[in-house]
């Protein structure tokens, strides 16, 4: 897959499939500079001005008829500072990238998510996030950002430079401006020891608490119409360094979790009635297994399987009681769910629309195969979401409006009378931002 999210002839659609537009014109600047006057050209010709990264985003967030503006040459390291222990890079380097040059410098972020196909702009300003007791999402590692605002000008901000900018503009959404350069903070490069474990569902529900406080990195995949999971623990070691062996890599993350899983879904979609029989065969199909490496080889994976997602923030205490829920409604409901459901956790952060604002958060992910009709699952899964004051990931599919957000976010209000201010004449607008933020 290439990291460009587009389609022939002017139109453009995302990796999900599920978004499709057709901008006026579409923009790749060199430089900052040049970003700037693409921004001041298209207010000078009436078109709004959207920013596209890897189109990893199930939202029309990114989507645009106007100007579509296209980091891929705004890429690569500006500076590491070893002293600040920062790393500043361009928008639109993707996240795989950073990562292998990071680690070539000695260095890597603390925390980060499965996936590392996004722009490191794209998956900031969506709230994108792996899982974790005390270290944050992607967006709260960042110390400093650079944004061309709607007159065209460059603001830097960070917590001492135009702070009440910084505090939002971190999960901006592509609503305050277009961010130019990022500066994350880094640490020297470590050894993760993963160990990942098949364990009942009811167990791992009674058990959450403990499993959370005692592991850095928690996780689990709940395998729909079972009453399995797969676990994965990941935190710090000494070493030494044991990674996954090719061919065992190949036939878990490859052929297993893509190649067969593949085959599995196309099944499914294919014969629903059978889904239950595969979602046992899948559940079981995983054995336990350890390996150790550096962070970004054990917290991301590929995904090869194309889906359409749906993912809510939760208050951490309502986890156990949103996915019994979630259980009871998928054995009540005839739905048959072929994907397994991701489980992670984060700790409440400081940025106002980030999904772990002022509160710790857990988070869970339902997923449908592409091409399968999601709509009935994901609709009785949001009510359940909903019922908790859980918020949707910004970059994922969901049914809820500015009035909605107004109510599970303290800092609403905050945020959208910065935008007024950065951009009164809505430059950055779409519909669905529209539709998220208001008038």
């Amino acid at each position: 897959m290439g990291s460009t999210a587009s389609g022939k002839s002017g139109t453009w659609r995302n990796w999900g499939g599920n978004v499709i537009v057709r901008p006026a014109r579409e923009v790749m600047p060199a430089s900052v500079d040049e970003l700037a006057a693409a921004v001041r050209q298209a207010a000078e010709d009436g078109l709004k001005v959207k920013a596209v990264g890897s189109g990893h985003s199930f939202t029309a967030i990114a989507a645009t008829d106007g100007v579509s503006i296209r980091p891929q040459l705004l890429t690569g390291i500006r500076g590491i500072d070893r002293k600040a222990m920062t790393v500043t890079v361009e928008a639109g380097t993707p996240l795989k990238r950073l990562n292998v040059a990071l680690a070539r410098e000695g260095l890597s972020l603390t925390n980060m998510g499965d996936i590392m196909e996004q722009t490191v702009s794209g998956a900031t300003s969506t709230g994108t996030h792996g899982t974790g007791r005390e270290s944050a999402s992607l967006a709260a590692q960042i110390r400093e950002l650079e944004l061309v605002t709607a007159d065209g000008s460059v603001l830097t901000c960070s917590e001492k430079e135009n702070p009440e900018v910084f505090a939002a503009a971190r999960v901006g959404l592509g609503a305050l401006g277009i961010v130019t350069a990022i500066t994350f903070a880094v640490e020297p490069v470590f050894l993760l020891t993963a160990r990942e474990e098949p364990m009942p569902l009811d167990r791992v529900l009674a058990e959450f608490d403990q499993l959370r406080a005692e592991n850095e990195h928690f996780e689990f995949y709940w395998f729909p119409h079972t009453g399995n999971t797969n676990t994965k623990r990941n935190n710090r070691s000494a070493g030494p360094p044991q990674p996954v062996g090719q061919l065992a890599g190949w036939f878990e993350d490859e052929f297993l979790s893509n190649g067969v899983f593949h085959a599995a879904q196309l099944l499914g979609r294919a014969a629903p009635a059978v889904v239950p029989t595969i979602a046992r065969i899948s559940s079981t199909a995983l054995s336990a297994r350890s390996y150790t490496d550096i962070p970004y080889k054990v917290f991301t994976s590929p995904r090869r399987v194309r889906f359409v997602e749906m993912e809510y923030a939760v208050p951490r205490e309502a986890l156990v009681d949103t996915l019994r829920e979630l259980r009871a409604m998928v054995d009540r409901s005839g739905l048959r769910v072929n994907f397994p459901v991701e489980v992670r956790t984060a700790p409440a952060d400081d940025i106002a629309l980030s999904t772990a604002s002022a509160r710790d958060s857990a988070y869970v992910a339902v997923h449908m195969f592409r091409g399968t009709p999601y709509q009935a699952y994901f609709t009785a899964a949001e009510r359940i979401f909903t019922a908790h004051e859980g918020r949707p990931h910004w970059g994922k599919v969901h049914t809820r409006d500015a009035d909605y957000f107004a109510g599970v976010y303290p800092r609403f209000g905050e945020f959208t009378a910065l935008r007024d201010r950065l951009d009164p004449d809505r430059l950055f607008q779409n519909d669905y931002l529209r539709r998220v933020l208001g008038q």
